[in-house]
């Protein structure tokens, strides 16, 4: 198993660095931070870069990249600025589109995607189901009425919910499905459809510039051909993707980590304590040790997984506890970097800075599509399956 990049990767890494250095700056963070404004101007100067696209299928408009690719990306974004850094969330569950949907569905919303023209959603989250969303049975139910979907329930936590041109809303449809979650189906509602109310969720401690949003639905009714993938399949359909988007948000989090890291090592040389620089202490010089391992141990246990998604896509099993060890693991280093980035700050780093900044964008990564929690549930179960032992 290799972990030194191609001459294409190499290439992809630095033409994402160079753009993400070129466009993003400290002013334009804060700036959609304090507005909860989405970037939509660099949203759509990536898209015709590709950037959006990356994941995507060409013939769809997208450039035809892998998992690893994806999590180069990701790693560059938001390793210059955590806010900027949020387009990528305008991006999302679309590839639940392009794996699952029909021709006229991929065709209809891929492109504009990889365009950078619209962005999309999926609401999973309920206000009384998060991590056991599916296991219990959603309270948002659809049943079919006619030739139509009818749609009722309150969806909240959806990340892009208010800017997206369309959602994936995963609905109970089979109220005597046992387990629940056989009974989940996958459906897309589009932005301003009759009875679909969408309340924007502020304050929010963090990555403001990808906005979070509630949406109730009163009798919603679609067309049941916007039904994706198949009826009474999705908590499947969304568990499979996982594997897949969890990774990336793996590679986020060793982004915002090595930019507070560079951030945290410069000033260290900078700031004086005791007439000298504090790079010249040792609990300075441990904590960036400290960083710099955890860092690097993250960065390879996330590119790990996407060799494996890339190259031995049939190894589900190993994929699945792979992508739950590197969102777990680069999650928790994501929160513990920036903390002590911060730390070596000091003071300076609590008030204006973009240290603080990170920080608290940091802190969501090891919530959004699996808590810490269950990614540690995964691994666990993932290992006692390996060694035939009674499942947890």
């Amino acid at each position: 198993m290799r972990f030194e990049f191609t001459e294409e990767q190499a290439e992809i890494k630095r033409a994402a660095r160079e753009f993400a250095e070129k466009e993003f700056t400290s002013e334009k963070g804060r700036e959609h931070d304090e507005k909860y404004e989405f970037p939509w101007e660099f949203y759509r100067k990536a898209g015709k870069l590709g950037f959006t696209g990356a994941s995507f299928s060409e013939k769809y408009g997208g450039q035809g990249l892998g998992c690893i690719e994806a999590c180069i990306i990701a790693e560059e974004f938001y390793r210059v600025d955590s806010t900027l850094a949020a387009i990528l969330a305008g991006v999302g569950f679309a590839g639940l589109v392009e794996k699952f949907g029909t021709e006229e569905q991929k065709e209809k919303y891929i492109p504009r995607i990889c365009k950078g023209e619209i962005t999309c959603a999926m609401a999973l989250t309920e206000p009384g189901h998060g991590s056991d969303a599916g296991m219990v049975g959603l309270d948002t139910k659809a049943v079919k009425d006619g030739g139509s979907w009818k749609i009722n329930g309150t969806k909240t936590f959806i990340t892009c919910g208010d800017i997206a041109e369309f959602t994936i809303v995963c609905c109970q449809t089979d109220p005597n499905a046992s387990p629940p979650h056989r009974g989940v189906t996958q459906i897309i509602v589009e932005k301003g459809t009759p009875g679909l109310d969408v309340t924007s969720l502020k304050p929010k401690m963090g990555l403001r510039g990808a906005p979070q949003a509630e949406m109730a639905f009163s009798d919603v009714r679609v067309p049941l051909s916007n039904l994706l993938g198949q009826e009474n399949r999705g908590f499947h359909q969304i568990m499979s993707y996982f594997d897949f988007s969890r990774t990336p948000i793996a590679a986020s989090a060793v982004g915002i980590a090595q930019g507070a890291f560079e951030r945290a090592l410069k000033y260290s040389t900078e700031r004086e304590q005791f007439f000298q620089p504090i790079h010249r202490f040792q609990f300075t010089q441990w904590k960036i040790a400290e960083m710099a391992m955890k860092i690097e141990a993250a960065r390879l246990l996330t590119y790990k997984t996407a060799w494996l998604i890339d190259h031995k896509p049939e190894n589900t099993r190993l994929i699945t506890k792979f992508a739950s060890m590197a969102k777990a693991y680069a999650a928790k280093t994501g929160i513990e970097v920036t903390d002590e980035a911060l730390q070596i700050y000091a003071g300076y780093g609590y008030v204006d800075s973009d240290m603080e900044r990170f920080y608290r964008d940091a802190r969501i990564l090891d919530i959004i599509e699996g808590t810490g929690e269950i990614q540690r549930y995964i691994v666990a179960r993932e290992n006692y399956r390996e060694m035939n032992l009674p499942l947890p």
